[in-house]
C-alpha cells in the first residue's frame, strides 16, 4: 500500500467532522477547544430547540450544574464566579430566544403612553 492509499484509507475511517460538544470535565469543546458552549454550539443549539426554546433551558440547566461539580471538583479555585457560570449557560438563550420575553398588557400601555 503505498502513502497516498494509506492517507485515503485513514480518511474514510476517521468521522467526518467532530461536532461542538463538551469535553467533560473541562468544558472545553471538542472541536475549537473554546468553553462550551462556544459560538458554533450555541447556534447549532438555537436550531435544534427552535420549536421548544424551554427545553433548550432545560437542557442547559443540567449542563450548568454538571459543569459546576466537574470545575470545582478539578479546581475550586477557578471554578468561576455563580454569575459568569450563569451567563455562559443559561443567559445567553435568554438573550436570543422569546421564550422568556413576557409582554404584558402593562408593560405595553407604559411604552405606548405619551410622554
Amino acid at each position: 500500500m503505498t502513502g497516498q492509499q494509506r492517507r485515503l484509507a485513514a480518511n474514510r475511517l476517521a468521522p467526518a467532522e467532530v461536532e461542538h460538544l463538551p469535553m467533560r470535565p473541562l468544558w472545553l469543546c471538542r472541536r475549537c477547544g473554546q468553553p462550551w458552549p462556544c459560538g458554533a454550539a450555541k447556534l447549532a443549539l438555537l436550531a435544534e430547540y427552535r420549536e421548544v426554546p424551554v427545553s433548550l433551558f432545560l437542557y442547559l440547566a443540567g449542563c450548568l450544574h454538571d459543569a459546576i461539580d466537574d470545575l470545582h471538583r478539578l479546581n475550586p479555585s477557578v471554578t468561576g464566579s455563580a454569575a459568569d457560570m450563569f451567563d455562559r449557560f443559561l443567559g445567553w438563550p435568554a438573550r436570543h430566544t422569546h421564550a422568556y420575553r413576557v409582554s404584558t398588557p402593562t408593560a405595553v400601555r407604559i411604552e405606548e403612553a405619551p410622554s
